[in-house]
């Protein structure tokens, strides 16, 4: 295979086997899809050289959590938006309305843009292995292996569906099978991703969230995640409204009953885990449910962006890190920008601490790397080690955002963001160059979700229990006005 050779690299983020550690004026050299020399001075013949002077080789970054197949459509109506009488939310009021119907499912013909935008900007972020949790759509597999990522296809099931008739219930209407059907449906899903020829997607089993499911199908579900052995992952303490309604049903915390089902383990992956016991908004007396998830292994999947935009987040990033809980971050939301996402899990945990020492840029920087990778099963990514996948990402260290260059991650994560990243390789393959995603076309897609947005538009008041348009429930930042 041709070997590809970064020589003398300023600097490497390097994993010695237990973290990483920095390395000055080092080589990176890989021969196909595997990473076969870190450190000074490679000695064998390489097809491609590239030269490492002004950059930082760093792994590709591991998003566990994501919606590519909706989120990007609500871009501009979802920034500012929670219902007052629940609990801030938007997840039952409002999200479903920038859909196709009553059941939260966006229109068919749009999904395609909205992923590959998702994709896109993922890429151009630095992410190369991808958990995509959308409800199963044609022509999900090939579009995602086209996009070069490491796909791991998640597609959700459920036994019911949320609704509001009021603004302030939340309701369930549930299926005669329970969502048996769906679950069978989305197997078919990863049966197809197992085979792909890309080799580079696989699957994650995934019931929707933890109040939409029945206990006979998490179960299920688990039993199938074991038995293809693949990881497991439900959403779970991600509003107020679920961790009542859990206990509610069951005079326990979302964590303890998922305890008491058995699904929490080293595969099991919790969609958020922000409503803990401890959490103060939720006034629960028992506190065990993070020594729950320590005991089992569970690991969290840490999505701050969205959740801080409506004044809620963890109880904290550091703490949990503190306890020996394996974090792991996703981007629930737009933009789909993990450095973005890892400056906010940084600040916010900061600040709800009121210590700046609660949380280090490291732990951040660990959990969109190691966390991700330990999540899914993987000890070939989310390093950059000999024998490792080449999932390599190059970032512009004389970019001006990056400058001064005393600790080039640290400024990557709160200065520069994505706009310092030159080139991104996933298995081998040279996926972003001088900043543009090679492998899609970006600004088409763009110009298809903004008309499959306006169409969106229009179906709001149909949706929407009080018949309210879109400007109403989310007005723009101005009035429009007419000019002198």
């Amino acid at each position: 295979m041709p070997v590809t050779l970064i020589k003398n690299a300023a600097w490497v983020v390097a994993y010695d086997g237990e973290k990483h550690t920095y390395l000055n004026d080092a080589d990176v050299a890989f021969d196909g899809n595997s990473i076969v020399h870190v450190g000074p001075g490679f000695a064998g013949a390489a097809e491609t050289t590239i030269d490492g002077r002004g950059l930082l080789v760093m792994p590709g970054l591991v998003n566990v959590h994501s919606h590519p197949a909706s989120e990007p459509m609500t871009k501009g109506w979802n920034d500012e938006l929670g219902s007052q009488k629940l609990y801030q939310s938007s997840l039952y009021e409002f999200m479903p309305l920038f859909r196709a119907d009553a059941g939260g499912a966006p229109d068919p013909d749009d999904i395609p843009a909205s992923a590959t935008v998702a994709y896109s900007e993922l890429l151009l972020s630095g992410v190369t292995t991808l958990v995509d949790m959308s409800v199963a759509w044609k022509g999900w597999v090939d579009t995602f292996a086209a996009s070069g990522l490491r796909g791991v296809l998640s597609p959700m099931f459920r036994s019911a569906r949320w609704f509001t008739k009021n603004g302030y219930v939340v309701e369930y209407e549930w299926a005669q099978d329970e969502g048996f059907a769906a679950m069978d449906a989305a197997m078919s899903v990863l049966d197809e991703a197992a085979k792909h020829p890309s080799g580079r997607m696989s699957g994650m089993v995934s019931p929707s969230q933890i109040d939409t499911c029945s206990p006979g199908l998490i179960k299920a579900a688990f039993d199938e995640a074991k038995r293809r052995n693949l990881p497991f992952q439900i959403h779970a303490a991600q509003s107020v409204v679920e961790f009542h309604e859990m206990t509610r049903r069951h005079g326990m915390t979302p964590v303890e009953w998922l305890g008491s089902l058995g699904v929490l383990s080293e595969r099991s992956l919790i969609g958020h885990g922000i409503f803990l016991d401890h959490h103060s908004s939720a006034h629960w007396t028992r506190r065990d449910d993070i020594q729950d998830l320590v005991d089992t292994g569970t690991t969290v999947a840490h999505c701050p962006t969205v959740f801080q935009r409506r004044g809620i987040t963890l109880r904290t990033f550091g703490e949990y890190v503190r306890r020996g809980v394996n974090m792991a971050i996703g981007t629930d939301t737009y933009p789909h920008n993990m450095i973005e996402e890892m400056r906010h899990v940084a600040i916010m945990s900061r600040v709800i601490a009121q210590d700046c020492y609660d949380v280090r840029s490291s732990d951040v920087f660990n959990a969109a790397t190691l966390g991700g990778a330990k999540a899914l099963g993987r000890s070939d990514i989310g390093r950059i080690a000999k024998g490792a996948k080449a999932d390599i990402v190059l970032v512009d260290v004389t970019h001006p955002s990056m400058r001064p260059v005393r600790d080039p991650v640290r400024s990557m994560i709160y200065a520069a963001a994505e706009r310092a990243i030159r080139t991104v390789f996933v298995d081998g393959k040279k996926v972003v160059d001088g900043g543009k995603v090679l492998t899609m076309d970006l600004a088409s897609a763009c110009e298809k979700l903004e008309a499959a947005q306006r169409r969106a538009e229009a179906g709001v008041r149909q949706l929407d229990w009080a018949s309210r348009d879109h400007l109403t429930i989310s007005p723009l930042m101005f009035q429009a006005g007419q000019g002198k």
